[in-house]
């Protein structure tokens, strides 16, 4: 196999996303790096749940964490009858899909390809971790080919010497965009939002930009449309937690206020991944509201006085008028015109 993640930036190689191996799942702790490399080490399959929703992984890692995750339950029922096992798999795959909300419906799609691949080595007598494990990295390296063609379209949008903001961290998407663009000898700056209250943008995005050579300034959460402004902004991009079908983009909290900012300054907004299918209106969509106490900290310092509210929903929801085009490995598309995707034989993405 040829790894996809070649040349990439540290956190977007395979092994510091999460990795199976000697009865354990191994996962980068984003929520200290980079001021810190530790990887939290998973025993059982719901730590790797648990890991999931404490912020452990996100972007698109819990995506590999998950697959891995269900590999690490079936190294837990190993020598068991098949039905045990079988079953015993099903509800590790409900436990690690249902670990966030907002993004049950890829998981399932994720733990579903695992499980399959399960029932299919038991029928054929092979190690079942192993065979999950196997299916994961050609997944994971599938998602990255897919992300690179995304990529290729999105730089197309970029001006040969110029500036581009971002939302958040897009996981591959910043990777592939930046190592497309030193393919084609583009000069780009990168301005990174910190997205507040973990930092995504300032400790991630920003990382990775440094990490492969890219001019990056971190702003605070606060400054998009000052520096859309003065600093000459030339595009605005982000991933998505969720594309839905009738064009809405639901994403880091945060994304809709730059969306407004970029539209009033004619600054085109270029969302990039994979329409959901399974998500035909915004309303399938659950927001994920997480403990009020990561927006009255930081770091896990409190800098609010007892007493004080918070309020922390993860995702907001930015309607299509606002999107300039959906970046997919087909192309570009309009936001109201997302069934167009999947007119044609589409590939399976998770």
């Amino acid at each position: 196999m040829i790894r996809a993640d070649k040349d990439l930036a540290y956190m977007l190689q395979y092994e510091h996303v999460a990795w199976y191996e000697d009865g354990e799942v191994r996962i980068l702790d984003r929520r200290v790096y980079p001021r810190e490399i530790s990887y939290v080490r998973c025993t059982h399959h719901r730590e790797v749940a648990q890991a999931i929703a404490d912020m452990v992984t996100q972007s698109a890692g819990p995506y590999t964490a998950a697959s891995m995750g269900m590999a690490l339950a079936a190294a837990e029922v190993v020598g068991k009858e098949e039905v045990v096992q079988v079953d015993y798999l099903t509800q590790a795959a409900y436990t690690l899909s249902h670990a966030r909300p907002t993004t049950v419906n890829r998981m399932k799609l994720i733990t579903g390809g695992c499980l399959q691949v399960a029932q299919r080595a038991l029928s054929q007598g092979v190690p079942v971790d192993k065979a999950i494990f196997e299916y994961t990295l050609e997944s994971i390296n599938r998602r990255y080919q897919k992300i690179d063609q995304v990529a290729s379209y999105l730089v197309q949008k970029f001006p040969t010497h110029g500036a581009v903001m971002t939302q958040c961290f897009g996981e591959t998407i910043v990777g592939m965009m930046l190592r497309e663009s030193q393919k084609r000898g583009l000069q780009i700056k990168l301005f990174c939002p910190e997205t507040r209250p973990f930092l995504q943008g300032a400790r991630f995005t920003a990382t990775v930009a440094q990490d492969m050579g890219f001019d990056v300034t971190v702003i605070t959460d606060n400054m998009p449309a000052m520096v859309m402004a003065e600093k000459g902004i030339d595009l605005f991009t982000s991933a998505a937690d969720s594309i839905c079908l009738d064009g809405h983009i639901v994403n880091k909290v945060g994304t809709l206020q730059i969306a407004i900012v970029a539209n009033h300054y004619g600054v085109p907004y270029y969302v990039t991944g994979i329409p959901d299918k399974e998500i035909t209106s915004v309303n399938q969509v659950i927001i994920e509201e997480r403990s009020p106490y990561e927006v009255l900290s930081c770091h896990r310092i409190q800098h609010t006085s007892k007493g004080v509210k918070g309020y922390y929903p993860s995702f907001d929801i930015t309607p299509p008028n606002l999107v300039t085009g959906v970046v997919t490995d087909k192309g570009i598309f309009e936001a109201g015109q997302l069934c167009e995707y999947y007119k044609e034989p589409t590939e399976q993405y998770w």
